[in-house]
């Protein structure tokens, strides 16, 4: 069988990005389950897992890795680094036609490289395959009860950046004392969303139904978990149909407001489309009887579906605050600000834990298809472009947009 030399890329990315896509482990499993595969790691001052740990292990270093025939990384890499006529694995954030991205895109065709985005990598049932999403959520939602000790000086947490690993979070968690009747809502059952549900799981926070959590008061901290219809429905009346959602959300309206003098956190997990009506508004966080203080945004849609989301934030300075009435940010303590972690890069808070997970998930989801057998065409479906320059053809809609017409 021939050999197949698989690279792991530097990450360029500044800031920079300590994650990996395989650990020094997952290395020698995947050259065990596929005796014809070699791994080579580009040294790497910036890794979680440090240089030496891979060749403890056995695995070669080396600077130059234009003898590979496949180089996988985790973030974009730097124009000026991609290599030509190879195969690449990454996250080219380029398939939503992101305006930043277009000269990446542009290189890759131009370098001829095979670009397999992680990001559309799916089954055969459309389902994505692979993603940080689970920790994700999980960063995010511990996060937002550090925000929320903050905002209220109730307790403090020790930042998740600054916990050597999963298990030190969990620790940390034991330090969250919540007011009776504190209430939470959730939102997504993605990765992200079951990431958050994991710690929430670790709390003393009870779940209620939707219903419950809009008519109850409660002598525990409760939260909700919603489903779209729960804050969702029909223009026109007619029953919420969530396949008709799906194709058609303009055709439905937000009615997430009643729960803004409910709730005292929210934590956003979904997916959102730019064709769905705004969960809530800026007019809405000025209700007089509004009780939201803190929103810990893990799906970070900028100035989009939840209002007081105006801009990313950054893991050394997480939080920000949102004056509703003026519609500015304003200190986060301050009186009727409401708390906003938008961190947009958080699993790179826990790169140990968060590059495991990946890594397995590539091992068990992404390599049988990519040096094996595609038999669902699964690295077919989820390349962009091919080694003769051109898109795909499930990314032709992607030409305008590298032409710079649109």
């Amino acid at each position: 069988m021939k050999k197949i030399i698989i690279g792991v890329i530097r990450e360029g990315k500044v800031p920079p990005d300590k994650r990996v896509p395989l650990t020094p482990e997952q290395c020698v499993k995947l050259q065990t389950i596929y005796p014809h595969v070699q791994v080579i790691v580009q040294p790497s001052p910036i890794r979680a897992f440090l240089d030496h740990e891979y060749l403890d292990l056995g695995i070669e270093l080396n600077e130059d890795l234009s003898g590979c025939d496949i180089l996988i990384g985790v973030k974009e890499v730097n124009i000026e680094d991609l290599i030509p006529n190879k195969k690449y694995l990454f996250f080219s954030h380029t398939f939503k036609k992101q305006p930043y991205n277009r000269e990446l895109l542009r290189a890759v065709l131009e370098k001829q490289v095979q670009l397999i985005d992680y990001e559309v990598l799916k089954d055969k049932s459309n389902k994505r395959i692979i993603g940080f999403g689970r920790y994700a959520g999980i960063v995010g939602c511990y996060n937002g009860f550090l925000t929320y000790g903050l905002k209220h000086n109730l307790y403090s947490l020790k930042a998740a950046n600054k916990c050597a690993n999963r298990k030190e979070v969990e620790e940390e968690l034991k330090k969250v004392i919540l007011p009776k009747n504190t209430k939470i809502i959730l939102t997504g059952f993605g990765r992200v969303g079951h990431g958050a549900r994991e710690i929430l799981g670790l709390l003393p926070v009870k779940e209620v139904s939707p219903d419950e959590f809009l008519s109850g008061d409660f002598d525990e901290p409760v939260f909700a978990h919603l489903e779209l219809e729960d804050y969702y429905a029909a223009k026109d009346g007619s029953p919420f149909e969530k396949s008709t959602f799906y194709k058609e959300p303009d055709m439905f309206k937000s009615t997430f407001n009643r729960y803004l003098s409910k709730m005292d956190m929210y934590i956003p997990c979904h997916y959102w489309s730019e064709k769905a009506d705004f969960i809530f508004t800026r007019e809405d966080l000025k209700a007089e009887d509004l009780r939201l203080s803190v929103v810990a945004d893990i799906s970070c849609d900028i100035d989009g579906p939840v209002a007081c989301t105006i801009r990313p934030s950054k893991i050394a300075d997480p939080i920000y605050g949102y004056d509703p009435i003026s519609e500015k940010e304003t200190e986060f303590k301050a009186e009727n600000s409401i708390a906003v972690m938008a961190v947009d890069n958080l699993p790179c808070e826990l790169p140990l834990d968060a590059s495991d997970h990946f890594g397995s998930e590539l091992i068990r989801e992404v390599f049988p298809a990519l040096i094996k057998n595609d038999t669902d065409a699964v690295i077919e479906r989820g390349s962009q472009t091919t080694l003769a320059g051109e898109l795909s053809s499930y990314f032709s809609y992607l030409d305008a947009y590298v032409a710079g017409t649109e």
